[in-house]
């Protein structure tokens, strides 16, 4: 898969083409894009996304911008997997911003990436104060000579399949259902960094993850399976949150203990697959009460492995 960074001022090739944030590629995405891979091999051209970065909610309202199910470089990852063949990340700013709908179409969409057939969700708006939609597309596509296709919403038990319902999932500890509208474990992926130690002061040594996002979709404890260390994927337990047992104010940081498991992993970039909610974050008054409390939960954990489609869990 190529990927560009911004569109250039003329294409060379025409494509065929969505549009979108893709934030987590859950199913719906990945409907969406299996047409989108269908109808550029129907006509020969180049299966491509446009997709934005950052969100435009963190420009303009970047305390209530909904926190990340993917970082890029998952999202860019997925999206490969997905077999697109090129990805478009065009710079989210004011001036992108401030572009009309009728701008955005013949600038980006008609100049700057050659659009024969683009296909969209039925919700998509555009442009300056998200002035364009779907029948101001159809009619610019007779102007210039492309087609219009708006992809459906994808249900799910008759939940309309979204990045918010999956982030509303992992927010309610509700793993399995974000999993099932996911297609896949949510997964939080990043590099194995050195820590404080405390957890191995405990006898619970954790491997800290890097965690870069500055909001969170869930927090808690939670049994997780940890690829990119051994050959399959290794069983653990994994705290997520701001660890108020240790001191106020920290940032998130997300722990994972892996059981039976006594390596050096530092520098390993891994991928931390979440599996069940435990229990939520709590404020211990000792490192004694945490310790105790660590035990409870690695041995849930354990049960979980051995009978994962249990209903005693949690």
């Amino acid at each position: 898969m190529q990927v560009f960074r911004g569109v250039p001022e003329r294409a060379t090739s025409s494509t065929v083409l969505t549009i979108g944030n893709f934030d987590g590629v859950h199913l719906g995405h990945r409907a969406l894009l299996d047409e989108l891979k269908a109808k550029a091999r129907a006509l020969a051209l180049p299966a491509t996304v446009l997709t934005f970065e950052p969100h435009p909610r963190e420009l303009f309202a970047p305390d209530q911008a909904p926190a990340r199910l993917a970082s890029m470089r998952d999202k860019l990852e997925l999206l490969a997997e997905c077999g697109v063949d090129r990805v478009h990340v065009c710079r989210f700013d004011r001036k992108l911003a401030s572009l009309t709908a009728e701008q955005f179409i013949e600038q980006i969409l008609v100049r700057g990436l050659s659009v024969r057939h683009l296909i969209i969700g039925d919700d998509f708006r555009f442009g300056k104060a998200r002035g364009g939609d779907f029948v101001m597309l159809q009619k610019a596509g007779d102007e210039y000579r492309f087609v219009v296709e708006a992809m459906p919403t994808v249900d799910f038990g008759g939940l309309r399949v979204s990045s918010s319902a999956v982030r509303d999932a992992l927010a309610g500890g509700d793993i399995e259902r974000a999993e099932r509208l996911l297609g896949r474990p949510f997964v939080i992926a990043g590099r194995v960094m050195d820590g404080k130690k405390i957890g191995r002061t405990i006898g619970f040594p954790t491997a800290n993850i890097q965690v870069r996002r500055k909001r969170l979709p869930l927090s808690g404890v939670f049994a997780v399976t940890v690829s990119g260390v051994d050959a399959r994927p290794l069983p653990g337990a994994a705290n997520i949150g701001v660890r108020p047992t240790v001191a106020e104010g920290l940032k998130p940081v997300l722990e994972v203990h892996l059981l039976d498991f006594d390596r050096d992993i530092y520098g390993h970039h891994v991928d931390v697959n979440f599996m069940h909610k435990l229990r939520s974050e709590a404020k211990f008054e000792s490192l004694e009460a945490l310790k105790a409390q660590i035990a409870r939960d690695v041995a849930e954990v354990r049960a979980y492995f051995t009978n994962p489609d249990g209903k005693t869990h949690g």
